[in-house]
């Protein structure tokens, strides 16, 4: 926490809390309260009460009636908004990335579904695995605005996607289906590649949701 104690302003704060809100070491729906905040990250009420604001304005925590803030809970109206822009977004970017593939970067596609292949059994390295093919695809696809946006909603599903690769059916369905979208990628079929990428993200979509309704079902 020394660099911490030494920031002037609130961005290492507000980067700090965030990785803990995607990450669900704070918890969706804990009460935030600054006093405790200050403390633990060892910064002044200025900062903190900036990053807050910036958090606020990124939709990653919500401000009570009080005043107060809490982090957002999870819920299914956000996971069927964010799994849709990301499908349409995947699909844009996959079709764009089949019209552009060179001969190195199917391979390099390859390359990462092996890896996946290897890490199916393990939920954090295939969900890291799964995650590395998807950016190397948005990199190839090459379309700016899409990737920026695509960035942003992909930081918010970070506090679901553990939800949707708890299970080996999932992941080895997803296999499957990053399988799927390699082929349509390497056979430079861009409606065919849109399709499969937009039908791996509502899949996912599909199980997000469950588990969502199972969690809040179990309150």
């Amino acid at each position: 926490m020394e660099r911490m104690r030494r920031a002037s302003g609130g961005q290492l704060v507000y980067a700090e809390l965030r990785r803990r809100i995607l990450s669900l070491e704070l918890e969706p729906g804990q009460r935030l309260y600054e006093p405790e905040l200050a403390t633990a990250l060892q910064v002044s009420r200025t900062p903190l009460r900036e990053a807050l604001r910036l958090l606020l304005a990124e939709d990653l925590v919500d401000q009570l009636p009080t005043g107060g803030m809490v982090v957002r809970p999870l819920t299914a109206s956000d996971i069927e908004e964010l799994y849709g822009v990301r499908a349409a977004l995947e699909g844009l970017m996959t079709g764009e990335a089949a019209r552009r593939l060179t001969d190195d970067d199917a391979a390099a596609l390859r390359r990462l579904l092996d890896r996946n292949e290897r890490l199916v059994g393990n939920a954090d390295d295939a969900m890291r695995a799964g995650h590395d093919l998807h950016l190397r695809i948005a990199g190839i696809a090459g379309h700016g605005w899409a990737s920026r946006l695509h960035a942003q909603v992909d930081g918010h599903m970070s506090r679901y996607r553990p939800f949707t690769n708890e299970s080996q059916a999932r992941r080895t369905a997803a296999l499957q289906e990053h399988g799927e979208i390699v082929a349509a990628l390497t056979e430079r079929d861009p409606d065919e590649a849109r399709r499969r990428a937009e039908s791996h993200v509502l899949a996912a979509r599909d199980v997000a949701l469950d588990a969502i309704g199972t969690r809040l079902d179990a309150r």
